[in-house]
Formats: C-alpha cells, structure tokens, sequence
C-alpha cells in the first residue's frame, strides 16, 4: 500500500517537474529556499552573522533532502505524516517524542505512514551535536535539512492521506498549491515579519501547534477549489501541454489566480510561519550546545543592505532574495 502511496507521490512529483520545465518554480526549489534566507534575518548576533556567511550554501541546499528521495528509498516517509492513518483524533493525540511513537505503532506503522515530526526532532539533535562539536560543515548541513523538513510540516497536503486531493476528486491540489501559485505571487507576498527567534523549551509541543494549524487549514482550502471550478469548465481550468513527448495536464494560469485570490494569504502565512519556527530551531539547537563561542562574527556590509531591505519587504524588488536571482552559488 505504501508504494502505491509512494508511486502516486512520485507522480505528483513529476508534475512539479512538468511546471519547472515551463518557467515556473515549485515550493521545494522557490519557497524552500526563501525559507532558509528569510529565517536568517530572524536570528540575533553572532548566530546571524555566522549564518549569514554561508547564506548561499544554506539557500542552495534547501532542496536538497528531496533530491534524497530519488536514490534513498527512506527518505520520503521523513517528509510527510498521513496523520489520518493513525486513528481518530490523532491529530492531537500523537505521541511527541519518537520513543512513544514506536511503542505505540511500530517503525513499520510511523514508515509507511509518514514520520515528519519525529525526524524534523531528530534532526535538532543533529545539529545541536553538530553545534557542539563546532563541526562548520555539519552545522550548515544540518541547517539546510532542518528548514526543508520544518517546511514541509507547513504544507497542511504533506500532513493528510489526502495529500493530493485524490481522495476527494481534487486530483493535482498538491502541487497547484505549494508551487504553482507562489510561483505566480510571491512578488507580491509580505516576506517581512517582525519576529526574533526565541529559545524553545519545548520545540516538540511548538512543532505540533503549528502541524495542528497548517492541517486546520485543509477543509478551507477543499471547499474553496471546488467554489471556484465551479465558475471554469474544464478546458479552463486545465491544459495540455507536450512534455518529453507526452500529454501532460497541467493547471491553466487563470485558475490558479482565481484559486490564489479564494485563498488569501494563506500560503504567503505558511512561508513565513516555516521562516519563524525554523529560526527559533537554530536558535534553540546553539543555545543548548551551549552557545559555541567560535561563532564572533562581524555584521557584514551586505548583512545590513539586506535587514533593511527586509524590513522594508523589498528583498525582491532590490534584486536580494536568491531563490529569484536564478541558482545560487553553493559556498561548499
């Protein structure tokens, strides 16, 4: 059962590769790696500073986790949990630490189900570790990861079995949402927010807050497409388009306007609630290792130019978000 799940993420895949080929950007290559910038401008001296050094190697590696998924056959259950799979009310009644999880369902159960939010903890510990053995490489490694699964788990799709509207006759929500349309308005999002990364005494219950509120945000998001098909028939609301020599039906740029309008700010809210938790990680994961003091980095020149554009939300319009300057150069 779970490779058929699997396969049909594969597929669901394979449609965000469809969209890139034409020009547009999907959540793992556009959002993904505005998460890991934005969470930056968050964090206080000397942890930002020291993460700012080594901004583009943290941005280009956003996506990085799910280039795993081609060659590694364990690393998909690590991005996802199929909360439904887990009896009723499991949405809030999981057990936070991973301990619990095994003895209560088994790691056949938590793999074939989706284990985001036990992994996403795993690999706090990584880079505490990682920050405590004053390890560079390991400490932007684990970083980099980090934001990609925390950003996952903001996906309110990659918290269902319901992932890609297959089950409701919604086919294709998955990637309609988390990459065609912040393809098409992320100019226009707020990406400044005022919040400074706090300490997290217990990340394991902020964790979860946040996965109860991205999944709270799915039966408005399935009405709402089904209200606005409502006024598109379906040669307006779906196109073919040729793709290495296949028919592949693709969402029509009309639609996900209409559907991005019905939204509101939905997704512009999920970025930047991945942006705060993310910063509020890396903090937590060098205060608890102690702080390291090797990281006394001065305030770049370039650090301050881009705090003030920040907070002016004109990253984008001062040519200074990386992930809509083309590929960033990885600084490995």
């Amino acid at each position: 059962m779970r490779s058929n799940i699997f396969n049909t993420r594969k597929s669901v895949y394979l449609f965000v590769v469809a969209i890139l080929f034409f020009g547009l950007s999907s959540w793992g290559f556009l959002v993904h790696r505005t998460i890991n910038q934005i969470a930056i401008y968050s964090l206080p001296a000397p942890l930002q500073s020291f993460f700012h050094q080594d901004m583009e190697y943290l941005v280009e590696n956003a996506p990085r986790a799910d280039n795993r998924k081609n060659t590694d056959k364990t690393e998909a259950s690590k991005h996802i949990i199929d909360i439904e799979e887990y009896g009723p009310n499991s949405i809030n009644e999981m057990p936070m630490d991973w301990a619990s999880a095994l003895k209560k369902y088994s790691f056949d159960t938590l793999d074939k189900h989706g284990y985001g939010p036990y992994y996403v903890m795993m690999s706090l510990e990584k880079l505490t570790s990682a920050f405590k053995s004053k390890n560079k490489d390991s400490i932007l490694f684990y970083a980099a990861d980090l934001g990609h699964y925390l950003g996952d788990l903001h996906v309110p799709l990659h918290i269902t079995n319901n992932y890609d509207g297959q089950l409701s006759g919604q086919k294709g929500m998955h990637s309609l949402w988390e990459s065609f349309i912040p393809s098409l308005r992320i100019d226009q999002y707020q990406l400044y927010n005022p919040h400074k990364a706090k300490y997290l005494k217990n990340p394991e219950a902020a964790l979860w807050s946040d996965i109860r509120k991205a999944y709270a945000l799915l039966p408005e998001m399935f009405a709402k497409e089904i209200e606005v098909s409502k006024s598109f028939t379906p040669e307006q609301k779906y196109k073919m388009q040729m793709y290495y020599g296949k028919n592949t039906r693709m969402y029509t740029k009309e639609f996900a306007e209409a559907y991005a309008d019905a939204l509101g700010g939905t997704i512009n809210n999920q970025l930047i609630a991945s942006a705060n938790m993310l910063s509020d990680f890396w903090y937590t994961a060098w205060v608890n290792a102690g702080k390291p003091s090797f990281i006394t980095r001065d305030i770049s020149l370039n650090l301050s130019a881009e705090l003030k554009s920040f907070k002016s939300n004109r990253l984008i319009q001062d040519s200074l978000l990386i992930s809509k300057k083309g590929k960033p150069k990885a600084n490995d």
